[in-house]
């Protein structure tokens, strides 16, 4: 079990700006597709990334040491970049044809996919009240989508593409998440994802447009800007929020990110920001959200001891 500083206040703050940053990063995504294409998006996210989280490892002397894998370290290493590669395309490729709000319901499910990971994988155990959380989860997504499953059962429209592209990206993210933890002797998570942007950017380079970002206006940019740091300032208050506070009862204030990914696209809305939100809420839709968010804290609390999670987009 690892140790915490037990400071509530500062997990609660750390974890709330996680939060908050997953919360608003669908709907900035989603704005800057009608500007730039995906793989040029997800390109400049990893370089942003690459070069700040290099910079802050080499100044604090911890670069990570690749010399110390052995043959199975780098498969498992392998399967790390290509897990985490393919959640960023896969969930902004999923963007493209459901709404901010829905991708953030379904990646709920990604969580749920990494316990049961723990369990095959690592042999971890799945308590009653998670079986029951997975239970929960699995109603809230059918009620948030009770107008919607015949569409989604037919496997054929935007919304069934979309939500097929949401899911893999979940469960990608989960032989992400799977790796990083077989690896966390041998390389800490920011040394695995420094070698993880390094390697995206040289993979995505000949997908992306990198000239496009010519022209923009000052606008775009600034959303460009948010995209490119937002897994910086998410994963370093992450970090943060796991030096003081239990995983579990981080995860449980993550789960809230889907609410709040709908809360703000009402509130662009509304504004003067030219933003058109895509959100359809009946009440029926929107207590299936809530019933979701339940289902995923009601798993993250369930288990016996506090358990620390991966990464997310």
């Amino acid at each position: 079990m690892m140790s915490t500083t037990g400071n509530w206040r500062l997990g609660l703050f750390y974890s709330s700006v996680t939060t908050i940053a997953w919360g608003i990063l669908p709907i900035a995504l989603k704005a800057m597709l009608t500007w730039m294409d995906a793989y040029t998006i997800i390109w400049y996210r990893f370089v942003v990334a690459m070069i700040i989280v290099g910079a802050w490892l080499t100044w604090n002397g911890s670069l990570p040491r690749l010399i110390r894998l052995n043959a199975i370290g780098w498969l498992i290493l392998f399967l790390a970049i290509a897990g985490l590669i393919g959640n960023y395309v896969l969930y902004i490729l999923g963007l493209m044809y459901v709404s901010p709000g829905t991708t953030q319901v379904l990646i709920q499910t990604a969580p749920i996919f990494l316990l049961l990971g723990g369990v095959f994988v690592f042999g971890e155990s799945f308590t009653r009240r998670q079986w029951l959380g997975l239970v929960i989860l699995v109603a809230g997504i059918v009620l948030f989508f009770h107008d919607q499953l015949g569409e989604i059962a037919s496997l054929s429209g935007d919304l069934s593409i979309g939500v097929a592209l949401i899911t893999l990206a979940s469960i990608v993210w989960t032989v992400y998440a799977l790796a990083q933890k077989f690896l966390q002797r041998q390389l800490s998570a920011q040394g695995m994802l420094l070698v993880i942007y390094v390697v995206s950017t040289v993979v995505l380079l000949p997908t992306a447009d990198p000239s496009s970002i010519v022209g923009l206006g000052w606008w775009p940019l600034a959303i460009l800007a948010f995209c490119s740091l937002n897994t910086v300032i998410a994963y370093g208050s992450f970090a943060e929020a796991m030096h003081h506070w239990e995983a579990s009862r981080i995860s449980a204030v993550i789960a809230l990110s889907p609410l709040l990914t709908i809360l703000f696209a009402q509130i662009l809305d509304v504004l003067p920001t030219g933003y058109e939100s895509e959100e359809s809420m009946d009440t029926l839709r929107l207590f299936g959200a809530v019933i979701v968010l339940a289902g995923s804290a009601t798993c993250a609390l369930g288990g016996k001891t506090a358990r620390q999670t991966g990464q997310r987009t």
